[in-house]
């Protein structure tokens, strides 16, 4: 007898057994489910009322903040109704006092003019001066008189010793700064330094003559522009195991 045969028998033998526990279990299955959906629904309708507890809670809240919200509302309505309406009254006793202050009569006279303090003249230009100078190496021994605006440098013109334009219109500035081109005669010394340090020079010793001259008019333009102030600048020294003052040879690790 093949197994398949063996399990028909046996099954035949206790197909009632079988029937009976099936029918139970499903019984039992069906009890079940049925307890089960009567709590699911119970806490579903306890979950409903919870809700409907705080959905009203919430109502009430959102009512108390509204109602607190329009009080303020309206105090601060009050307050600026009370400041605009200060404002208008004070606008109107203004216009009052405007409309009282005007002149009742009008004439075409000019009124009488101030008067004014005279402007105080620049002091005689008959005085000579003299001033010391320098720039870098450079030393400059200035001495300026009125004249008609010639500059003697070392014996030679101006145009002559220093022919580079910007060199004589630096020399030049502190008279136009004062206006005062053409006005005075300049016999300078210079000795050290180059070309640039000496125009420098220069320029310092014809400010600083100037100054000397007259501290009251000439010193608060001549200050302003920086010509009386000396050019510290100089050339740094070379250091020792550099080319120059700082520039090296290239570093090599090995």
């Amino acid at each position: 007898m093949s197994i398949f045969d063996r399990v028909k028998k046996v099954f035949k033998k206790n197909a009632p057994g079988i029937a009976k526990a099936t029918t139970e279990l499903a019984a039992d299955i069906a009890k079940e489910s049925a307890e089960v959906f009567e709590e699911v629904k119970a806490k579903a309708e306890v979950a409903a009322k919870k809700a409907g507890k705080e959905a009203g809670r919430v109502a009430k809240d959102a009512e108390k903040k509204v109602a607190a919200t329009a009080k303020v509302v309206e105090k601060k309505a009050g307050a600026a109704v009370k400041t605009a309406t200060k404002v208008s009254k004070a606008g109107v006793a203004k216009a009052v006092e405007a409309v009282e202050a005007a002149p009742s009569s009008f004439t075409t006279e000019t009124p009488a003019a101030k008067e004014t303090k005279p402007a105080k003249s620049r002091g005689p230009l008959t005085v000579p001066g003299a001033g010391l100078g320098r720039r870098k190496e450079a030393i400059a021994r200035v001495r300026i008189k009125p004249g008609t605006g010639v500059i003697k440098v070392n014996g030679r013109d101006l145009a002559e010793y220093f022919p580079n334009k910007l060199h004589q219109q630096l020399i030049t500035d502190p008279f136009k700064v004062l206006g005062l081109q053409d006005s005075y005669d300049v016999v300078a010394r210079i000795q050290g330094g180059g070309v640039a340090g000496q125009a420098g020079a220069l320029r310092l010793g014809i400010a600083r003559s100037l100054n000397e001259i007259d501290r009251e008019n000439n010193r608060p333009a001549l200050k302003k522009a920086g010509f009386l102030s000396r050019d510290a600048r100089v050339i740094e020294r070379k250091k020792a195991g550099l080319k120059k003052a700082r520039k090296a040879s290239q570093f090599s690790k090995r």
